[in-house]
């Protein structure tokens, strides 16, 4: 009797359907062929790296590769060069940049110095940058000043925007720039300019403008007279005191101080020797 042999289930096992069943799923597949390689590989090399001899070697490896690359010549820079700044503004630049030469490019922060820099009063604007050459390029637009603003602990030199430039070692050191002072008075510098150049033939005694509450001006003349100008329209008010001084000669007179802060009643007050003279005039008459 020939035996028969019993033939194969073509059906896949209870476990391949369902794992082939999970393969149908996009997460299980994702899974399967991107996160448990991923995973295997993270642990492996965990593994490796934990070892500090290998770590060390790694990064002793890293740190020559480094150096090789930012050391070459054409990364070097060996010296540093000064554009558009004065002898005194130079020098302090130097002095709050201490860079060490030569030295790498990739070790010089730019934008660092480039704010230090232009920290300095004298400075308005800078570029610091490492062209081709080995020479690190420093730039300034040195601020000009306009003025001197005249301080309880000295005189100082303005620019037109009002910032401080330096201080200036006498009035006398620069005798073409018009003196301000008060409080606030560097912050109207452009104004006080304005003004300054309406005086027109009184500029020759002009000894300077004041700040009064932070909100006016006074023109300050030779032999003690003074113009108290209003808060608005004080260009148009010197303009009038100059054309009355003119027709007139009003400011050729023994006046102390000429009150233009009521437009439409400008005042004048006259100097106390000629009120006392006045005085002494009168009781002299009165007496014969």
């Amino acid at each position: 009797m020939q035996q028969v042999t019993p033939r194969s289930d073509p059906a896949p096992s209870r476990l391949s359907y369902r794992f082939e069943r999970m393969m149908l799923t996009p997460v299980f597949r994702l899974a399967m062929r991107v996160v448990l390689p991923f995973s295997v590989a993270a642990i492996g090399a965990a593994v490796w790296l934990g070892d500090q001899d290998r770590m060390d070697a790694i990064n002793m490896k890293i740190d020559e590769l480094r150096t090789s690359i930012v050391e070459r010549p054409e990364f070097m820079v060996n010296a540093m060069s000064i554009e558009g700044a004065s002898t005194g503004v130079a020098d302090d630049i130097r002095e709050i940049l201490p860079v060490d030469f030569p030295v790498s490019s990739f070790d010089l922060d730019l934008d660092q110095m480039k704010e230090t820099v232009a920290g300095l009063s004298p400075v308005k604007s800078v570029v610091v940058s490492v062209p081709p050459g080995g020479v690190m390029k420093i730039t300034v637009v040195e601020r000009t000043p306009v003025a001197l603003w005249r301080m309880r602990d000295g005189v100082h030199l303005v620019d037109k925007e009002g910032y401080v430039v330096a201080q200036a070692a006498s009035r006398e050191s620069h005798p073409a720039l018009p003196v301000i002072a008060g409080e606030g008075a560097e912050a109207h510098t452009v104004e006080a300019l304005h003004i300054l150049r309406s005086a027109g033939p009184l500029a020759k005694r002009t000894r300077g403008l004041v700040r009064v509450g932070q909100r006016r001006w006074d023109l300050v003349l030779d032999r003690g007279q003074r113009i108290m100008l209003p808060e608005f329209g004080a260009t148009a008010a010197l303009e009038r005191v100059v054309a009355l001084s003119q027709v007139q000669e009003m400011l050729e007179r023994d006046l102390s101080v000429i009150d233009m802060r009521l437009g439409d009643r400008p005042t004048i007050r006259i100097a106390e020797r000629s009120v006392e003279a006045w005085w002494r005039i009168r009781d002299e008459q009165a007496g014969q």
